[in-house]
């Protein structure tokens, strides 16, 4: 068991490359600078197993965690602020580890299922314990995060060591009592959701009665209850009868923050469709497609692939929805569908790259996008370890880089640009240099204060606003 806490410590360790950094303005603007104001960097040789696979901050923003390849969730807590260092409030400490999924094989399919952990989502906090689901591809999990700071002493009918006692010894009796203990933090699985989905898991999202949740694959989405773990019931189901007239998959789905009723799933042809379940249990007919009209002048063989939404979320307030595809990030508003409200161009440079990233596959990468608390900034990640962020309000944008050279104190994060063609400037990176297996995938946004969680391979990056 010790050596069990030992390598989970360790593996807690080598997630935490965590990089607080420091953002130069006001919640509703995008910040001109970054400044580094502390560091914990423990740097390992990386296995595949270690790679960060999802990242989510809890409703409070006190926790945050991650999910990776190897099955493992490592949850981060908040240190509290320290009000002679108010600039260090965005220091996160490892918390609690530990295991959610193993590997598994499937003997009527002879498929291996991965441990890899494909979403995590936290539910609101009713009580003293935390409660989260994590999936990888086939089962979900509820987990139950509790602390433990005392322990009962003063047993009856049995010894201090466990073993129990004669009763014929015992002449009296006692009243067992709690008394002081280091804290301990237990994750203990709850409910185990298994056996309903045929293809891969690719989202899970809780409802806002915070009873029921869904799950999303390929081909169907499933809603559940939280206290059901035997059935589920299918709401979506777009698998053709002849599976050779399959012309589309579902990539994402997100149920509305405030209705009940509502969600919405996206798809690899680059649609958004949103449904009500009240309408019929089975929505396989939308109530709103959103859907934008491709450019005749940017057909390519590429334009299927790049047109496949990779992320949806809804914004805070419930009235807009955000999408990510290979090259953009779009903005709809839910009570117009034949066109985003805003468009903004994440690595456009990329468009010329086309072939190349076909041919290493990064061309499928899968990015993910994030609200900030007042849904007036979003942002997502890109290549060679950018994330790009872009201001609603004053449409500006800017390019950051989350790496270990930018890791010592107070050292300013400089904004980067990126050199499509042309004479080169002495500030910018040709794009001829990005390093495509350095990628951001992975991105959340604190809910309530500018702090930003990026991830990149084995790395976590945390990032916060300055503090004057």
């Amino acid at each position: 068991m010790n050596k069990l806490c030992n390598l989970h410590n360790l593996i807690a360790y080598h997630h935490k490359c965590v990089l607080s950094s420091v953002l130069a303005t006001s919640l509703d603007v995008v910040p001109p600078t970054w400044v580094s104001v502390s560091v914990s960097l423990f740097f390992f040789p990386l296995s595949a197993a270690d790679i960060i696979s999802t990242v989510e901050f809890n409703h409070t923003g006190k926790l945050l965690a991650t999910g990776d390849k190897g099955g493992r969730v490592v949850i981060f807590q908040q240190e509290i602020e320290n009000k002679n260092q108010p600039q260090f409030r965005s220091e996160y400490n490892v918390y609690s580890t530990f295991q959610s999924h193993e590997p598994e094989f499937d003997y009527l399919k002879s498929l291996e299922i991965e441990e890899k952990i494909n979403k995590i989502r936290w539910l609101p906090q009713k009580n003293a314990a935390q409660f989260l689901l994590s999936t990888n591809d086939k089962t979900i999990k509820l987990w139950k995060i509790s602390e433990r700071d005392k322990r009962p002493e003063g047993y009856n009918l049995k010894e201090e060591d466990g073993c129990y006692k004669d009763p014929n010894t015992i002449t009296s009796l006692r009243v067992p009592v709690l008394i002081p203990m280091d804290l301990m933090v237990e994750a203990s699985p709850r409910r185990v959701f298994a056996n309903a989905h045929t293809y891969h898991i690719n989202s899970i999202s809780v409802n806002s009665d915070n009873e029921t949740y869904l799950s999303a694959d390929d081909l169907r989405i499933n809603l559940w209850h939280l206290e059901i773990t035997d059935r589920s019931f299918n709401i979506v189901d777009i698998k053709p009868a002849n599976m050779e007239e399959l012309t589309e998959v579902i990539t994402a789905a997100e149920f509305h923050p405030h209705q009940c009723n509502t969600f919405v799933y996206s798809s690899s042809k680059g649609t958004i469709r949103l449904c009500d379940m009240r309408a019929s249990a089975l929505c396989d007919k939308h109530s709103k497609l959103f859907e934008e009209p491709e450019d005749p002048s940017n057909r390519s063989f590429f334009s299927e692939i790049i047109s496949s939404i990779s992320d949806v979320k809804f914004s805070h307030n419930g009235r807009y929805m955000m999408t990510r595809d290979y090259l953009s990030v779009k903005i709809w508003d839910l009570n117009m569908e034949n066109r985003p409200v805003e468009t903004y161009q994440v690595h456009e440079y990329l468009r010329s790259k086309l072939c190349s990233l076909y041919e290493n596959d990064c061309i499928f990468d899968k990015f993910e996008c994030c609200w900030n608390g007042n849904d007036s900034v979003v942002m997502t990640g890109s290549y060679n370890n950018f994330f790009r962020m872009f201001d609603r309000g004053q449409r500006r944008d800017v390019t950051l880089e989350a790496s270990r050279e930018n890791s010592k104190p107070m050292q300013v994060l400089k904004p980067r640009k990126v050199c499509a063609g042309g004479k080169r400037k002495k500030d910018e990176i040709s794009v001829d240099s990005l390093d495509f297996n350095k990628k951001i995938l992975h991105t959340a946004w604190h809910p309530q204060d500018n702090i930003i969680a990026v991830a990149t391979t084995n790395n976590l990056y945390i990032f916060q606003d300055k503090v004057n």
